[in-house]
């Protein structure tokens, strides 16, 4: 572990965010395609990586790059779980003999103590009956991105020659189904699905049986292609309420297909309540799994509403290391693998300041509000607006949760107080 900052030893060296015992812990979304992607989703926040000066390079994972970051992953988290995260861009591109690598490489470096995991996003466009059968084999956990029902999915989700992508990708879903390979769903809510919340639930629930539910808001400031997180003029930001901090106005801080802030609140309650009355215990849904959790005092079970972050680093195919998958610019590389062990950048100084400034850069609007706790500012990248006051910092979506907040919370209260009659039973990671 790198210790060597200063004389002496504050918040922000390495130290003070290792865990209990001494113990690394950290997660990394690999990205062995980069930013390669055989669709052109309109919202995809990564496609214009390979656009980005002095910004990771486009290519594959080599073999050679692949060993290293596997061996100093394993290496570097001395916890009892090792969990690969294969992202994308589109990782399926890479083909099955990339992920026999993988397996094969993961085995020859395992610790004895520890569990080794793998998950894997995908568009599903290239999942075929070999693929079901080498995910199944080696206990890959899948998450398969879909938008809802064949209307809504196809809005934006589309190949490079514009054509639809639902039937391709609901083909998967049967086909993971078919062979037994555990599946979530991920869903992007965008400008367009999120006033169909009960639409897409019931689809997700009804026609692919999803037992775990990713909702994803989009907001991408308008000119993220470019401009790297916090590195915008704050003068210019719009304040909360303004016509400029919604969709689909002239002069917005957002693309058109970001989802409006009241909207993700009234597509978060809407699905809480279906959610509440027909599957509470049948079915997780990462944010409200995460709410119950927090009320229990358990802790946030995501990173979006944790107090701080930093925990969670990406590695691209070239080996670069960067603070998140979201800050995948040059302002914030922390190093490259082939130069540097993957732990020492993750506990770094740079990384560490960049975890607690989570906490440090929330407004006062903020640290005055009666959700704190619950939210913590949510996504640092998201924070594109100012407060009534002018003060910059505040997050895009926060008229959303408010109002996402104020009506869970009491019947999340009222879950967490059954829960508490029972023994917790433990989940499986999902």
């Amino acid at each position: 572990m790198n210790t060597d900052f200063a004389p002496t030893i504050d918040k922000y060296d390495a130290p003070s965010l290792v865990g209990n015992q001494g113990r690394k812990r950290f997660h990394v979304m690999a990205k062995p395609a980069g930013s390669t992607c055989n669709l052109d989703c309109d919202y995809c926040f990564y496609l214009s990586k390979e656009t980005l000066p002095n910004g990771p390079a486009t290519g594959r994972m080599s073999d050679e790059m692949l060993e290293r970051f596997i061996s100093q992953y394993i290496a570097g988290v001395t916890g009892p779980e090792v969990v690969f995260s294969w992202q994308g861009g589109e990782p399926t591109l890479m083909g099955l003999d990339f992920f026999r690598k993988v397996v094969a490489l993961e085995k020859k470096y395992a610790k004895p103590f520890q569990k080794i995991e793998n998950d894997l996003q995908t568009n599903g466009t290239l999942i075929n009956e070999e693929w079901c059968e080498f995910l199944k084999e080696n206990h890959f956990l899948v998450g398969l991105s879909i938008d809802g029902p064949k209307e809504i999915h196809d809005k934006y989700r589309v190949t490079k020659g514009r054509q639809p992508t639902f039937e391709k990708v609901f083909h998967t879903a049967k086909l993971f189904q078919r062979y037994g390979v555990p599946f979530n769903t991920l869903t992007c809510v965008n400008r367009f699905n999120a006033r169909k919340p009960l639409d897409v639930y019931r689809f997700l629930r009804r026609e692919l049986n999803s037992t775990y539910l990713q909702f994803i808001p989009i907001v991408e400031y308008k000119g993220f292609e470019k401009t790297a997180p916090h590195k915008w003029d704050n003068a210019a930001l719009p304040k909360d309420g303004e016509p400029e901090a919604k969709p689909g106005h002239p002069n917005s801080i957002v693309t058109d297909w970001s989802v409006d802030p009241d909207d993700w609140g009234y597509f978060l309650c809407k699905v809480f309540d279906e959610w509440r009355s027909k599957d509470i215990g049948k079915v997780l849904v990462n944010h409200f799994e995460t709410l119950v959790s927090q009320h229990m005092g358990l802790g946030s079970q995501v990173c979006i509403y944790g107090e701080f972050c930093g925990k969670g680093v990406a590695v691209e195919n070239d080996g670069g290391v960067y603070s998140c998958d979201h800050y995948v610019y040059p302002e914030y590389r922390l190093g490259n693998i082939k130069d540097q062990a993957l732990d020492s950048q993750v506990f770094s100084r740079t990384q560490v300041k960049f975890g607690y400034a989570k906490n440090e850069t929330l407004p006062k609007y903020c640290r005055q509000c009666a959700y704190l706790s619950d939210c913590w500012g949510e996504c640092p990248k998201n924070r594109i607006i100012r407060t009534p006051d002018g003060e910059p910092g505040l997050n895009y979506l926060c008229r959303g949760f408010k109002q996402y907040f104020a009506h869970a919370i009491p019947e999340v209260n009222r879950i967490v107080a059954d829960l508490k009659k029972q023994p917790l039973q433990p989940q499986k990671r999902m």
